[in-house]
Formats: C-alpha cells, sequence, structure tokens
C-alpha cells in the first residue's frame, strides 16, 4: 500500500521507481513468453526479439539500481518506503535473471532435439505453465502489496522442482534406451533447469514482496524452519 509524503519530490521519485519497476517486469514476462514459444515452434523471430528484450532488460536494471541509489542518498527513507526501495533493488536483480533465463530457452530453441521433446511435452508445457504464473503472480502481488498471493506464488514452487524432478527421471530413462538421445534429452533438461530457476526467482520476488509489506523477512523458512520451542 503506498503513502503519502510531504515531499513532492520524493513522491514522484517512489511513482517513477515502481512505474521503471513494472515495466521491467513486463518486459520479463514477454520475453518468457517468446522465448518458450520459441522453444516449442523454432521460431527464429521469437528468438530475436527475446534477445532484443534481453538488451532493454539489462538497460532497466542499471536505470533502477540508479535511481534507487540516488533515492537512498538524498531522501533517507525509513520504515514502509525504505522496505519499497530495498525490495526495488531486490527485484530488479531477480528480473534481470529472468530475463537471462528466457535468452537461455531461446537459444536452445535453435538446436535438435530428437524425440526428447515430444516425449515429455505435456510435462514441460505444464511446467512452464506453472512458472510463468508465478512470476506473473508474483509481480502483481507487488503492485498491490498483497501478501496473500505472495504466499500462493511461495506453495507453488514444490510443484515446479517436482516437475523439474520428473523431467531428469524421464529424460534419463530414454537416455538409456536410446543412446543417440542423448544430447537432445541433455537440451531438454536444460530447458527444464531454467524454467526451475525461473520459478526460483518468482519465489524470490514473493519473498521480497511479504518483507516490503509487512517486514518479515520469510527467505529460508520453508526449507530451513526455525526450531519449535520447547
Amino acid at each position: 500500500m503506498a503513502r503519502s509524503h510531504t515531499s513532492r519530490d520524493f513522491e514522484a521519485e517512489l511513482r517513477e521507481l515502481r512505474a521503471h519497476s513494472l515495466a521491467m517486469g513486463a518486459r520479463c514476462e514477454r520475453s518468457l513468453q517468446l522465448a518458450l514459444e520459441a522453444f516449442w515452434s523454432g521460431s527464429e523471430t521469437a528468438a530475436i526479439e527475446v534477445e532484443a528484450l534481453d538488451r532493454q532488460i539489462d538497460d532497466d536494471e542499471m536505470k533502477i539500481d540508479a535511481l534507487v541509489l540516488r533515492i537512498l542518498a538524498l531522501r533517507q527513507p525509513v520504515a514502509y518506503d525504505l522496505r519499497f526501495v530495498t525490495t526495488a533493488l531486490k527485484l530488479v536483480t531477480d528480473l534481470e535473471r529472468i530475463g537471462d533465463e528466457a535468452v537461455n530457452i531461446a537459444e536452445r530453441a535453435k538446436e535438435g532435439h530428437g524425440v526428447a521433446k515430444d516425449h515429455v511435452g505435456v510435462l514441460l508445457k505444464r511446467m512452464s505453465e506453472q512458472a510463468q504464473q508465478m512470476v506473473r503472480d508474483a509481480l502483481d502481488a507487488f503492485v498491490g502489496g498483497e501478501v496473500a498471493r505472495a504466499q500462493e506464488v511461495l506453495e507453488r514452487d514444490d510443484a515446479v522442482d517436482r516437475a523439474y524432478g520428473e523431467v531428469l527421471e524421464e529424460m534419463t530413462a530414454l537416455m538409456r534406451q536410446l543412446p543417440d538421445e542423448v544430447p537432445a534429452a541433455i537440451r531438454v533438461i536444460k530447458v527444464a533447469k531454467y524454467i526451475e530457476r525461473i520459478a526460483d526467482h518468482a519465489t524470490n520476488i514473493a519473498e521480497e514482496v511479504i518483507f516490503m509489506v509487512r517486514g518479515d523477512d520469510v527467505r529460508h523458512l520453508r526449507t530451513h524452519p526455525p526450531p519449535k520451542a520447547v
């Protein structure tokens, strides 16, 4: 939830920071969509567009970093404003890495996949749809300051991890049965790993949103919960 300020310049800078962050997020969503389209269809046009978007995403990251540093130096924000600004700084790092993973996926579109891609097509598509929705919901949670939606993103990460494990098992079995498919199977495993990492970055964003809104640091709680009181 946004706060009002006595400084109009400060308020304008916060609006600018929010707008830049949302624009970067939209570019990342588009880049991921195009990368997956390129992977499934082999579209060279989509792959080229992903590379162009990645350059814009990198530029977004540098501009937002500069804006955040200026706000911290000149405005010395506190409480919610400080959490919002520092969250934006972390957000752009995860978004930039999502953009990088989209480029990695698009690059795999230029390579042959034999029967490996079709062998896990349904599973891989479901996994990619889950990761895309996680990114979308994490960004929406950031926009609206929605802790509940951010929490849902955290809870869905395990499903993507399980799907990655299933892809790995299927490709391992395929490589045993059809040695000629080893290169194609390895490429499919790489794409599944890129998607799994994208879901991890969406999870990071969701954790950052919870910190921004409530001030609670929930990182690592799912994997390393605090000890129960005796």
